[in-house]
């Protein structure tokens, strides 16, 4: 009989279902195969080639569209003639003077700096990887980019702005500028190179510690 504050150690190939929590053997798996569980049938892991290459090329292809997305504008109207367009920071500044600074605020942190933090995050974590080099702090800091990345609402945004849009359809013309596409397009490349990416790179990797 095991002591109290005896812990009994299981095989390092051992994974848990999470939805049954079924302990089971993990499968060396091929690229592009993926591994379910034997009881229920939930997924477990993935091996998705080039998995580094590919979200660091997906990551990278996101922050220039992010870049885009806060430089040109986001949506023009034009109406008798006259053409009026807005960028992002734009628009948060408008709503600014206009006495919404809880709803500026609100999807400035968002769409600008939830975003940005994410794609920073993302970067810090596959940079190292890509070279090899593994720092016994990635860990931690790979569950700060998931409890980040909920917080990142740009397709909420997006849904709400054409939702006015096309009320507003009927009363001048709207015109989508690069930013909007750029989004759009953002919020696609985020959730391929989430796909993209074999969280179980992290515990294989070598831990290279930090000597003096």
């Amino acid at each position: 009989m095991l002591a109290p504050d005896a812990h009994p150690s299981l095989p390092a190939g051992l994974i848990a279902c999470h939805e049954c929590d079924l302990l089971q053997t993990e499968p060396v798996l091929a690229p592009g195969e993926t591994a379910r569980c034997a009881r229920c049938g939930a997924f477990l892991a993935r091996n998705p080639p080039d998995s580094v290459d590919r979200s660091l090329a997906l990551s990278l292809a996101a922050a220039i569209l992010y870049l885009i997305a806060n430089i040109y504008p986001l949506v023009g109207l034009e109406m008798q003639g006259q053409r009026v367009e807005v960028t992002l920071a734009g628009a948060l500044l408008i709503l600014w003077r206009d006495g919404m600074q809880p709803v500026a605020a609100l999807v400035g942190v968002t769409t600008l700096v939830f975003p940005l933090l994410e794609l920073a995050m993302i970067l810090v974590v596959l940079v190292p990887l890509r070279l090899g080099r593994v720092s016994p702090r990635l860990a931690p800091f790979f569950r700060l980019v998931r409890s980040v990345k909920p917080w990142g609402m740009v397709e909420v945004f997006l849904l709400g702005m054409l939702v006015s849009l096309v009320k507003l359809s009927h009363l001048a013309d709207v015109i989508l500028g690069a930013a909007f596409w750029a989004m759009a397009a953002l919020i696609v490349v985020l959730t391929l190179a989430g796909r993209a990416f074999d969280s179980r790179l992290l515990w294989q990797t070598p831990v290279i510690e930090n000597r003096p």
